[in-house]
């Protein structure tokens, strides 16, 4: 289930009162009810609450880093599944990650704070600017750091934003803003208070074209006392662009810095690399060898162009 925006709720926002209503599609008794903004952000922050506590409580709060192993999805420009490949990630708060395929883990995206490198076939190199502006950018809108942290920053608003139906489950919707003015929502499920979904609206801000990114979580395992979708799936604009299946996730193993930086590529590089690297040495030495040759019969022909000459002259 899409949940749409209602423009009145801004303007009623405004006027100091908060319409609370079914997003369109509900299957459920229409209702409407009218809170006070302080009573709507106050049923928001119960609700924040008792996710936490469903999700871990105090060992939620208590992550510091995490490393999943599963299955990740590619998808075409249509949103068609091109296949699924196994993947590691290594996270760390606040702002480090590294990714690798496996088995071979000859793929390698690291990204910490507003930097980034890549190790593929060609060796190492300097993530791309927009893959790092994009990476900081879901640290902001991810829905554990909101969840843990973001939420009680200063200048953040709460909304309670009312009941639905979503994935055939009772939820509640509300709405986090940022002071950046980043418009997160999510439905957490009424019976157990898991989150559901994550809307993110934005605009482009040239073009100020709306872009809707929607995120489902589902399958819940505990693991170590926290609760872990081990399903998630994004779309752009209805269009679905990611989706990994986890198969085993550990908290707390307290990866180094060194581990996200690109000396860590480097080094695994100057492993798997090998036969990269004598391949290209030897077509190095085999392209020395062809331009040896080339200049040699030029100097045969010039050598030969030059005793023809001489014979001419005599």
């Amino acid at each position: 289930m899409r949940l749409k925006f209602y423009p009145a709720l801004g303007a009623l926002a405004v006027a100091g009162l908060s319409l609370l209503s079914f997003p369109s599609g509900a299957r459920a008794q229409e209702q409407t009810e009218v809170l006070m903004p302080d009573q709507s952000a106050a049923r928001a922050k119960d609700l924040i609450q008792k996710a936490v506590q469903a999700l871990g409580g105090t060992e939620y709060l208590a992550v510091r880093d995490a490393t999943c192993e599963g299955r990740e999805g590619s998808f075409g420009h249509s949103g068609e599944l091109m296949g699924y490949e196994k993947f590691i990630d290594y996270e760390k708060l606040p702002d480090k990650d590294r990714s690798e395929n496996l088995p071979k883990r000859n793929i390698i995206e690291v990204k910490n704070g507003d930097k980034g490198w890549v190790l593929d076939r060609g060796g190492v190199s300097e993530a791309d600017q927009v893959s790092v502006a994009t990476f900081q950018e879901e640290l902001k809108v991810d829905i554990d750091n909101v969840l843990r942290d973001r939420w009680k920053e200063q200048g953040t608003i709460l909304r309670y934003l009312g009941p639905d139906v979503v994935d055939l489950k009772e939820s509640d919707w509300i709405e986090i803003v940022d002071s950046e003015n980043r418009s997160i929502r999510i439905a957490f499920a009424k019976s157990t208070h898991l989150p559901l979904r994550k809307v993110v609206v934005t605009r482009d801000p040239s073009t100020r074209m709306r872009s809707e990114t929607t995120e489902y979580y589902s399958n819940y395992h505990p693991i170590g006392g926290v609760t872990q979708p081990f399903q998630v799936t994004r779309e752009r604009n209805g269009q679905k662009i990611y989706q990994v299946f986890i198969e085993e996730c550990k908290f707390n193993t307290n990866p180094s810095d060194s581990f996200f930086s690109k000396e860590s590529l480097d080094e695994r590089w100057a492993q798997v690399g090998k036969k990269t690297i004598k391949k290209q040495e030897k077509q190095k030495q085999k392209q020395e060898q062809s331009d040896r040759d080339e200049q040699k019969n030029d100097d045969k022909e010039k050598s030969g162009s030059s005793s023809s000459s001489s014979s001419s002259s005599n």
